[in-house]
């Protein structure tokens, strides 16, 4: 058994011509009732006859093929025109005479090919049925009449297009809003691949290189590889949780990891001393310096704040490896202030520690300019570029509790 709210989606998953069916059994059916006989539309001043055996057809014919009204639109007018026509030919003036502007609307929204064509034919072919209809009368209905309920019959045909061009707007409106959305997904995404793999390979490729050239070092060696494998685990782990905000079962609680940062987006509490500790142990030397204690209500904040600090350090190790780099972080009740500044350029000179160079990858130029998207999300402040001793600053001003 169905229940009432299982009925809906039950209804519209038949076919259309079955739930279009309904309308045209309910107007022939209503159409033989003893109190509505001559009760329809009565074009001309034909006196009403009564049913005869003809009379189920016609009104069958006008009627029924209301079911196709919207899989077939112009096949389902012309009949009912048809049908109309022999109705009001004969004096029958049923209320089955509902079913003509019924058939103009549907048309009007629904036919897709030759729809001037289509007006044209119907309204040429109301001519004869007028001139017919006029000279059969008494003389009593005007051309004013006919002319009156042509124009009735146009108005609902117009009310049709109102309604499909209404139904075209509102599908390109949800498209250009799937679009949007969909391109915003993307650039967000890109922006956290970005943020995250940047990070991690950058501090790889550095201690990778370092470790070329300590060879004859076996234990400064092996701490190296070890800071390698170490952050490989790491740039592992951030992609997995990345990777679970593409998972259609992600936030339902089926997947494993739910729990506080699990989701990839909110760093847990101590992410900020690892990540300068990675650092360090890429060769960067950096000072810390955390006041503060991050809120609950913080929102999106702390992630924000923990990017900048990430890819400030990333261009750290890129730009100006081996130069002294300060990062200062301080929660407040309504904001977080973020400044990352670094000593100089680390150039050809810089060695990470080995006594060698050592190369690092070029950048995108994405990063900086994501920081200040994210920042500005929030309605904060972002600003970065060079100091006046040659070195380099980021500072932000993120407001907390905006989860957006």
């Amino acid at each position: 058994m169905i229940s009432p709210r299982q009925a809906p989606g039950w209804w519209h998953r038949l076919d259309v011509t079955v739930r279009d069916l309904p309308l045209g059994l309910l107007l022939l059916a209503g159409s033989f009732l003893p109190a509505l006989h001559g009760k329809g539309t009565q074009v001309g001043d034909l006196p009403t006859r009564p049913f005869d055996a003809l009379t189920i057809a016609v009104l069958g014919l006008e009627c029924l093929p209301l079911a196709v009204r919207r899989r077939w639109p112009a096949v389902s007018l012309a009949l009912v025109s048809l049908g109309f026509a022999v109705d009001q030919l004969r004096g029958y003036h049923s209320v089955a005479g509902t079913a003509l502007p019924l058939a103009l609307i549907s048309t009007g929204a629904h036919l897709e090919r030759h729809r001037r064509a289509s007006a044209l034919v119907f309204s040429v072919a109301y001519v004869p049925v007028a001139v017919a209809l006029y000279r059969l009368g008494s003389g009593g209905e005007t051309v004013t009449g006919f002319v009156t309920f042509y124009l009735v019959l146009v108005l609902a045909w117009g009310a049709g297009a109102w309604l499909r061009a209404n139904r075209i707007a509102e599908a390109e409106r949800r498209l250009r809003v799937a679009e949007d959305t969909r391109t915003a997904e993307r650039t967000r995404i890109a922006r956290e691949l970005h943020d995250v793999v940047t990070h991690h390979v950058t501090a790889m490729v550095v201690q990778a290189e370092a470790a070329r050239y300590l060879t004859a070092a076996p234990d400064r060696l092996d701490q190296t590889l070890t800071a390698v494998t170490d952050t490989g685990r790491r740039a592992i782990s951030d992609l997995r949780h990345l990777l679970d905000l593409l998972n259609p079962d992600h936030g339902t609680g089926t997947e494993h990891g739910t729990g506080a940062g699990a989701d990839g987006r909110t760093p847990p509490a101590g992410r900020l001393r690892t990540l300068v500790e990675q650092t360090r142990r890429a060769g960067q030397p950096v000072e810390f310096t955390e006041e503060g204690t991050p809120t609950e209500s913080a929102g999106s904040a702390d992630l924000v704040a923990y990017r900048v600090v990430q890819e400030s350090l990333t261009n750290a190790l890129k730009y100006a490896h081996g130069s002294r780099t300060s990062v200062r972080v301080r929660h407040g009740e309504k904001e977080i202030t973020v400044e990352v500044g670094t000593d100089g350029l680390g150039g050809p000179g810089a060695s990470g520690g080995s006594g060698r160079p050592t190369a690092s990858p070029g950048g995108s130029g994405r990063g900086l300019a994501g920081l200040r998207e994210r920042v500005a999300v929030l309605g904060g402040e972002f600003s970065a570029g060079p100091r006046a001793d040659g070195g380099f600053v980021v500072r932000a001003r993120i407001p907390v509790g905006n989860p957006a």
